[in-house]
């Protein structure tokens, strides 16, 4: 991959992520907590969320080495659970907002896709919109994989009771050795879903 097309992916990748979390700080907003706006991470300034190994140093090398799958975070944006007018719910759907920020921005440009690529627009045009949506489905299939500290974690426990406390508890105590080996020896699983979104959302093959 030339240098280019790696600053493009790179920077795509980086604004995908910061939609993501700024999602999360607005509907933890809607749910009556400010934590976020009072920090100044409402906003789309990637500055403001950049995390040096998990937006710049992880995606550069994963896009060198050609990985399957480009993964990447930035700095959480800050949310208190306990100012939520309803913490259940609330912070699920805290965790939801990102994924469908993720999910909305590769339907959206999905859509774009299908309806102009009999108009034989440049192909810089088709590469662009085709890298965000797969980073984009990507970044929702991966952060729904149910293992903390991803989004799909906070959804599944949002929707046990209160009973599975001491479950949800010993989970966590394990959750970053579990996430790295599912990263290792499954994350590749994850790619035929990818491309059946894709296809889904742009009526391409991936």
């Amino acid at each position: 991959m030339d240098a280019t097309n790696m600053i493009f992916y790179i920077a795509i990748l980086v604004m995908s992520i910061v939609i993501h979390e700024v999602a999360h700080g607005f509907m933890a907003e809607y749910f009556g907590d400010k934590t976020a706006r009072f920090a100044g991470r409402l906003t789309l300034n990637p500055i403001k969320h950049l995390d040096l190994f998990g937006s710049i140093i992880l995606p550069i090398v994963l896009v060198v080495s050609q990985s399957p799958f480009l993964l990447g975070w930035a700095k959480p944006v800050p949310y208190n659970p306990d100012n939520l007018s309803n913490r259940k719910w609330g912070t699920m759907w805290v965790a939801v907002a990102g994924v469908l920020a993720n999910f909305s921005l590769a339907l959206i440009f999905g859509i774009i896709i299908r309806f102009t690529y009999d108009m034989a627009l440049p192909s810089g045009f088709y590469f662009i919109t085709s890298v965000i949506v797969v980073i984009n489905l990507a970044l929702g299939i991966f952060n729904l994989i149910p293992i903390p500290p991803l989004d799909g974690s906070k959804i599944l426990f949002s929707l046990l009771p209160e009973s599975a406390t001491n479950f949800i508890n010993t989970y966590e105590q394990y959750s970053l050795v579990i996430l790295l080996v599912f990263i290792v020896f499954f994350s590749n699983s994850l790619s035929p879903i990818l491309g059946s979104l894709f296809k889904l959302f742009t009526g391409l093959s991936f």
